[in-house]
C-alpha cells in the first residue's frame, strides 16, 4: 500500500522561513502549497522554489494559492507570518482549518527591539492562535528557533533541535515526524502554555547573533538519546 504524504500549506510561505520549510518538505516528497494574500505572488514564489528543486514540470511539488484556498486544500497548515499580521490571517483561515493541525511558527517580535522578549496578553502567539481558531483546530508550536538561512540551503545538514508544544499529544507526535523528515529532531517540551518560553528564545537567539556576529544560532538539547524523537 502506498504511503501518501499529507499536503502541507505554508501560510506566509513567500517569506524566508516559509520558503525554507517548503523547500525541505518538498525535497522529502511532500506536496506543498504556498499561501499568500496574493495568489499571484504565491504562484511566483512557488515557481522560484520549484526551480531551486530543478522541478518545473506540471507535477512540480510546490504550488501557490491565496491563503484561504491554501488552507482549505491542505491537511496540515503551517503559519509563518509576522506577528503584526498574525491575528488577521488566523481570522481569515479559521473556517478552513477546523479538524486540522495548525503549526504556528509565529514569534511576537516588536521592531525595532526584536532582541527583547515580548509577551502577548494571552501569554504567547500560539495561545492567541488557539483562542482565535477555537477548539476545532489543534495548534502546535514549532520552528520559532530555526535559521531560515540554514533551511533554504538544502546542502546544509540541520544541526538544531525543534522545540514542540501543544495540548494534543497525537498532533504533537505528527509534527515531530514532519520535523524528522526535514532532517532535524523534534522534542516534545510540554503543553501549549510552554510556548511562552519557546517563542521568547527567538529574541535571545537574535541577541546572540548580534553579539557574536553570527547568523544561524540555534538550539540543541544535550543529555538525551538521539532517537528520542522516534518515541511515542
Amino acid at each position: 500500500m502506498t504511503n501518501v504524504k499529507p499536503t502541507i500549506a505554508i501560510i506566509g510561505g513567500t517569506g524566508n522561513e516559509g520558503a525554507g520549510l517548503a523547500l525541505r518538505w518538498a525535497n522529502a516528497g511532500y506536496p506543498i502549497i504556498i499561501g499568500s494574500r496574493s495568489a499571484e505572488r504565491a504562484t511566483i514564489r512557488a515557481k522560484e522554489l520549484n526551480r531551486s528543486l530543478h522541478s518545473e514540470q506540471d507535477d512540480a511539488p510546490i504550488r501557490g494559492l491565496e491563503n484561504k484556498a491554501a488552507a482549505a486544500a491542505s491537511e496540515i497548515v503551517v503559519v509563518t507570518v509576522p506577528y503584526a499580521g498574525h491575528a488577521a490571517i488566523l481570522d481569515e483561515i479559521a473556517p478552513f482549518v477546523q479538524a486540522k493541525i495548525v503549526v504556528d511558527a509565529t514569534v511576537p517580535l516588536k521592531p525595532p527591539k526584536v532582541a527583547v522578549v515580548t509577551v502577548p496578553p494571552a501569554g504567547s502567539a500560539s495561545q492567541e492562535a488557539q483562542a482565535i481558531l477555537g477548539p476545532g483546530a489543534s495548534v502546535v508550536t514549532a520552528f520559532q528557533n530555526i535559521s531560515a538561512e540554514n533551511l533554504q540551503d538544502l546542502d546544509r545538514q540541520m544541526d538544531t533541535d525543534v522545540l514542540v508544544c501543544g495540548d494534543d499529544k497525537e498532533a504533537k507526535q505528527r509534527v515531530i515526524e514532519l520535523i524528522k523528515d526535514l532532517g532535524m529532531r523534534g522534542l516534545d517540551v510540554g503543553p501549549l502554555a510552554n510556548a511562552i518560553v519557546v517563542e521568547g528564545l527567538t529574541s535571545l537567539l537574535i541577541a546572540i547573533n548580534r553579539r557574536y556576529k553570527a547568523h544561524t544560532a540555534g538550539i540543541r538539547i544535550t543529555g538525551i538519546p538521539e532517537t528520542t524523537s522516534d518515541q511515542h
